[in-house]
């Protein structure tokens, strides 16, 4: 493994202030990437599809600190990368796919403000791409036509509305054709405030149709029945606008589970299937649906996503995938906890990371990573309950007072017991890998 790449100095402090608080870091992680390896590349294989003009639906399905968002966000920081736009949101009680008070409008409101791009990583890219496109389409018409002046703004006007019109045929697709060509001359005329106001209108922030009328003379605004046609929209627009497509990445399922009505439960959950036919069925292009969840919020026959038959019947297994046998291309990826020997390399890498940022020499040894990995699953309870969160913050912990304290040994630190803990725990041999095969 090479341990000589030294990570930059702000990654690694992002990195490490995350971690150490639970949270799943936006950059960096290509450097801490361990195992995954399979479920990665079914993935990968669904975003070429994507970029190839198909779509993708696919539930990530982990228990809590399982690394369910980490991977989530891994994806997401290839992607970009890899030069989609990929949008991400959380839901919660405020943010659903459907409800009664806005919430569906909410997810995609969310979804926009924090839609990303590979010179744009941390969202907030809607201007960027805007621009993007008409210079764009400005030195295509440049390297093509020797038109100065009026004749040159003409032949612009007409690329760009080469690609509003092809949008006019989708669902509400007139109207968003009419708000690119309104942004096209507001952008000729150097008008802020009506570029503003066009970005209010894609953003959904418009609370009245009279409103967008009177400001963008257009007599419609995202609602909380139209926001999905809205994203598959955006998918065609960004393809137009040179990217490769749009990765939809939503976590947090568990808060539709948590909805005590169960008729607004069922409404959420006919939006989904909503989104997985118009994927099966190619009704959607160009756009990718990553949703994360746990095994309690998918397969709970009362309240979860498998309470609606219409979904349950498409989702659930057949007879021979196991835990030990996946399939990778059913819709439902499962993860399984890091094995320890994944884990050993996760710590090492961490170790490595801290002592650069720290600017010291680590003290540590593999001894002293299998002893502290022999105390964490030794704990009781640990079988079935400690997830690599839990490990991780517990490492960062201890490597930040070994760096605080010097003369304090790793038994100091973890406590009088932890020898006995530590005893008959992972063996040498247990954590003996070949490294290549976990190397970024």
């Amino acid at each position: 493994m090479n341990m000589n790449n030294a990570v930059p100095t702000r990654i690694a402090n992002i990195l490490f202030n995350a971690l150490k608080g639970g949270v799943v870091p936006r950059v960096g992680l290509e450097y801490i990437t361990v195992g995954r390896t399979q479920e990665i590349a079914a993935i990968l294989h669904d975003i070429e599809m994507i970029e190839q003009g198909s779509a993708s639906f696919r539930f990530i399905v982990g228990k809590y600190g399982s690394g369910k968002s980490f991977l989530l966000q891994t994806i997401r920081n290839y992607a970009t990368a890899k030069g989609f736009a990929v949008v991400d949101a959380d839901l919660s009680p405020e943010r659903r796919f459907a409800g009664t008070k806005g919430q569906g409008l909410a997810t995609y409101k969310e979804l926009i403000k924090n839609i990303s791009t590979k010179s744009k990583p941390d969202g907030g890219a809607l201007p960027l791409i805007l621009e993007k496109w008409i210079s764009g389409i400005q030195v295509t018409v440049k390297t093509r036509s020797d038109a100065v002046g009026d004749e040159f703004d003409a032949l612009v006007e007409k690329q760009i509305f080469a690609v509003a019109s092809s949008l006019e045929g989708m669902v509400n697709g007139f109207e968003f054709a009419k708000a690119v060509v309104t942004y096209y001359r507001a952008y000729c005329k150097d008008d802020v405030g009506l570029k503003s106001n066009v970005l209010k209108w894609f953003r959904g922030e418009y609370t009245s149709k009279k409103e967008a009328k009177d400001e963008l003379g257009i007599n419609f605004i995202v609602t909380d029945e139209s926001w999905y046609d809205f994203l598959k929209i955006f998918a065609a627009f960004l393809v137009g606008a040179g990217y490769k497509g749009m990765l939809v990445v939503i976590d947090e399922l568990v808060n539709i589970f948590k909805i005590p009505n169960s008729i607004t439960r069922a409404n959420n959950y006919e939006k989904i299937l909503t989104m997985y036919n118009d994927v099966l069925q190619g009704k959607a292009k160009h756009i990718g649906f990553l949703m994360g969840g746990t095994p309690q919020c998918i397969e709970d026959r009362y309240k979860g996503i498998f309470s609606y038959e219409a979904l349950r019947s498409r989702l659930a297994e057949g007879h021979f995938a196991s835990s030990e046998i996946k399939d990778l291309s059913a819709p439902i990826i499962r993860l399984q906890m890091l094995s320890p020997e994944e884990m050993y390399i996760l710590v090492e890498k961490l170790l490595n990371i801290h002592s650069q940022l720290y600017k010291y020499n680590p003290t540590l040894g593999h001894d002293d990573l299998l002893y502290f990995l022999n105390i964490e699953y030794n704990r009781v309870g640990a079988q079935s309950h400690i997830t690599p969160r839990e490990i991780i913050r517990d490492f960062i912990e201890l490597i930040n007072i070994l760096q605080q304290n010097p003369e304090k040994s790793v038994s100091e630190i973890m406590g009088d017991n932890s020898f006995e803990m530590a005893k008959g725990g992972l063996t040498d041999e247990q954590v003996h890998v070949e490294f290549q095969e976990f190397e970024i």
